[in-house]
């Protein structure tokens, strides 16, 4: 049976809410001592999970050996202590009691057996390679550590204490709608999931993870909408004699090409600019137009997207299927400027999204 919700992570910028700069940063401080103990205890499950995984491999000294990874007390030919998801738990939270809160272990360990189990196979046959985390690693709570959720008018913004460490949250301009969902998770409409925090060069995000409700719209299965991509135009929809062109090569390939042309003019005129120990200031506008770009690709095919699904919408298209698909990646494989420029696996994965949002079912042929 189809689930009728929907898994959603927003990405939401954290100050901490404290008077002085000494707290605040005691309290970052904090912050990169979790993130650094998580890192640690990352590379030790999985590294734990493998030789779990692969003890039977390692026995072929021995003949005649049983074992199965199942607790002692529950099976006499189990081989450890207690279960084992929590031999990993009790590895991490013997070295690591008392430097990181332990729903943050709890969280981690839960999220490593997960996705180990669904890769586990793929290790046995040598098909993959174990994950490696690295220092700047997200980690993860869980939702009951979030305490005092609510909006503040004085301060404009979203309160909470996440283990007694207080913080707001700042939207900006909040083109996502990030207001809309924390006022719904607020009010008990949308329930709030396992999430993570990420600092990146000083600053604070909140990867907050919600679920919420499929959009429930009057969609008939029968109605298809047939979509190609294609250099003229990003995408061309056609549902029964209906056809809708969405966007033009004008309007989006040669403008990113022109955002591209002046970084290109700002780079061979860096080696002419004033001498001395300032790169990072020579390079100060390369880097913003580099984001520029960045930004203009993600909000085109976000508009692109969502004008595909409003049309499907419209229709009653309960389908939509991609054609010829794999002929075109090939082709963009080959043509490097067309990888490099049009975008079609991004693209792909928003229309996934949103057609997952709004119950219509995506094939790609």
């Amino acid at each position: 049976m189809e689930k009728s919700t929907l898994i959603l992570t927003r990405k939401i910028r954290l100050i901490v809410d404290l008077p002085t700069q000494e707290e605040r940063k005691e309290a970052l401080d904090k912050l990169y001592r979790w993130r650094n103990r998580c890192y640690r205890a990352a590379n030790l499950i999985v590294s734990h999970l493998y030789i779990q995984g692969m003890v039977k491999e390692f026995l072929y000294l021995s003949e005649g050996v049983v074992h199965k990874l199942v607790d002692e007390k529950k099976d006499e030919t189990g081989i450890l202590q207690r279960s084992r998801i929590n031999t990993t738990y009790h590895v991490i939270s013997n070295r690591f009691k008392g430097e990181i809160p332990m729903n943050i272990l709890t969280c981690l360990n839960s999220r490593l057996h997960s996705l180990y189990n669904k890769d586990s196979q793929r290790y046995w046959k040598g098909e993959a390679s174990l994950k490696n985390f690295k220092r700047d690693m997200a980690f993860p709570f869980g939702a009951e550590s979030i305490s005092k959720l609510s909006y503040h008018p004085e301060k404009k913004s979203f309160c909470f204490r996440l283990f007694q460490l207080p913080f707001k949250t700042y939207l900006g301009k909040d083109f996502t709608g990030n207001k809309k969902l924390l006022e719904q998770v607020v009010n008990g409409e949308i329930k709030l999931c396992t999430s993570q925090i990420k600092i990146e060069k000083g600053k604070i995000f909140w990867l907050a993870v919600v679920e919420i409700e499929k959009e429930k719209n009057q969609l008939q299965p029968d109605i298809i909408a047939e979509v190609s991509l294609s250099l003229e135009y990003p995408l061309v929809v056609k549902i029964g004699r209906s056809q809708l062109t969405i966007g033009s090569k004008e309007e989006f390939l040669y403008r990113r090409l022109a955002i591209q042309a002046s970084r290109k003019r700002i780079l061979e005129g860096v080696p002419y600019c004033k001498g001395g120990k300032g790169k990072a200031r020579k390079l100060k506008i390369a880097k913003k137009l580099k984001n520029t770009e960045s930004k203009y690709v993600h909000h085109r095919l976000h508009v692109y997207s969502r004008m595909l699904i409003d049309f499907c919408v419209e229709k009653k298209a309960g389908t939509i299927v991609i054609l010829d698909q794999e002929e075109k990646i090939e082709i963009a494989k080959e043509k490097r400027f067309v990888l490099r420029n049009w975008s079609y696996y991004e693209l792909i994965n928003k229309i996934k999204y949103k057609a997952d949002k709004a119950g219509i079912e995506l094939i790609t042929a």
